[in-house]
């Protein structure tokens, strides 16, 4: 017992002197920090001010410009036509295919109502794919719902059905936010190395039937058991 107590006496002591080391660290960074700030005068202060306040005013401004180009808020375009117009005038933009009777685009719709809020610096964009056979045919989209990631106005990458999404259809908003962080098709604060999905207890086996559907003859697979 007397080892146990001395190893945990150890331990503590290990823990402690990290501690403090990390704290001197700290302090040392800003004490280094408000001495920089003291040894500033009147004009690099006032100069340092200025350009705060100018990335400020960018920040805002690029926030206004995305928002009057119908960033912010997720929205369906009547046709392929506009998607051309729409991915013209945007660098990011994320665009899902969808299908009336699918059950599985509603889920989807869900979580793209969230994201399009929090990320305006992309463009969220559905578009019937009944409507678009064209578009379909030209971006071999096969599966609904199936999301275009368009950087540029070239289609970099897609997300198919909820493959990527942990395989089931409860994925949460955060695991769809990676996929898309993943794309470099968002601006993504977290650490792509850790899908959020990791830690999800449940994992689907919906996946495995795949409905045969036809749109104006073409062959769709359809990601719903249910239509």
């Amino acid at each position: 017992k007397m080892a146990a107590d001395t190893s945990v006496e150890i331990l503590q002591k290990v823990l402690e002197n990290e501690i403090l080391q990390t704290t001197k660290v700290v302090e040392e960074h800003l004490d280094a920090e408000m001495q920089k700030l003291d040894q500033m005068d009147e004009d690099e202060l006032e100069c340092l001010k200025q350009r705060r306040l100018e990335a400020l005013k960018k920040a805002q401004q690029q926030k206004q410009e995305w928002l009057s180009k119908g960033h912010g808020v997720y929205r369906e375009i009547p046709s392929e036509r506009d998607f051309f117009q729409e991915v013209k005038e945007s660098k990011n933009v994320v665009c899902h295919f969808y299908r009336d009777t699918t059950f599985r685009c509603q889920i989807m719709d869900k979580h793209l109502t969230v994201l399009a809020k929090k990320h305006v610096e992309t463009k969220f964009l559905k578009l019937n794919a009944e409507k678009s056979p064209f578009l379909c045919e030209r971006l071999r989209i096969k599966v609904i719902p199936t999301l275009a990631l368009v950087k540029d106005g070239k289609t970099q990458d897609y997300v198919v059905g909820f493959t990527d999404l942990g395989n089931t259809d409860d994925f949460t908003t955060e695991t769809l936010e990676w996929r898309l962080g993943c794309a470099d098709i968002i601006n993504y604060s977290g650490n792509l190395m850790d899908p959020p999905f990791q830690s999800q207890k449940k994992f689907g086996t919906s996946f495995t039937k795949l409905d045969k559907k036809t749109i104006r003859g073409k062959k769709y697979d359809s990601d719903s058991d249910d239509d």
